[in-house]
């Protein structure tokens, strides 16, 4: 099955800049836009609205039509999916040490642009606090987990869960001498 086509337009962008060895802040500055935002969106924290995404891509100096000619479209109005392990998706996020995702389904259904991944925290993972434009759910299904919200830290064990607005400053720690696993679902609104 094809990921959704916001999924597919983020990892695009990333591999039209890599491919142009252009850095998150020379596509911003060109763009007009913040390094912060076209890292949201590069990662499918952030969904852009279509004047930025058409002038990231202007940016890059692509031709709109090679931009866009291998996002599939078809299947997007399925109700069913069915993913198997093999093709769940790895990535990474920028200034992410031992974060480790593996995307397992990205759809929209009805106003909503659902992402959900399972995210594995090594020993000693570090990020800086992010935010971004979705509700968000977290359910640690193995290790200890410190979820920083704002100024607040939720100490989480396996089963537990937290749900909160990720446009707070937010980062997880995990507090265990193993690795931890949580599934994360994001909750986008989607542009009209």
């Amino acid at each position: 099955m094809p990921e959704d086509i916001l999924i597919q337009i983020s990892a695009r962008l990333r591999e039209m800049r890599k491919d142009k060895n252009v850095t998150l802040q020379e596509l911003a500055e060109e763009a007009g836009v913040t390094k912060s935002l076209v890292s949201q969106i590069e990662n499918g924290r952030s969904i852009p609205s279509l004047p930025v995404l058409l002038n990231l891509i202007k940016a890059l100096a692509l031709d709109f039509n090679q931009f866009f000619k291998d996002i599939d479209l078809n299947n997007l109005a399925d109700t069913t999916v069915v993913k198997r392990a093999a093709e769940y998706h790895h990535f990474e996020k920028e200034n992410a040490l031992g974060f480790l995702y593996r995307r397992i389904l990205s759809t929209v259904v009805n106003d909503y642009h659902i992402d959900i991944v399972l995210l594995t925290l090594q020993v000693g993972a570090k990020r800086p606090m992010v935010t971004t434009d979705a509700m968000e759910y977290k359910y640690v299904l193995q290790g200890n987990v410190d979820y920083m919200i704002g100024d607040q830290c939720y100490s989480l064990a396996a089963g537990d869960s937290i749900f909160f607005d990720g446009m707070k400053p937010h980062v997880p720690q995990n507090t265990g001498n193993a690795a931890a696993e949580m599934l994360v679902v994001y909750l986008f609104k989607t542009p009209r």
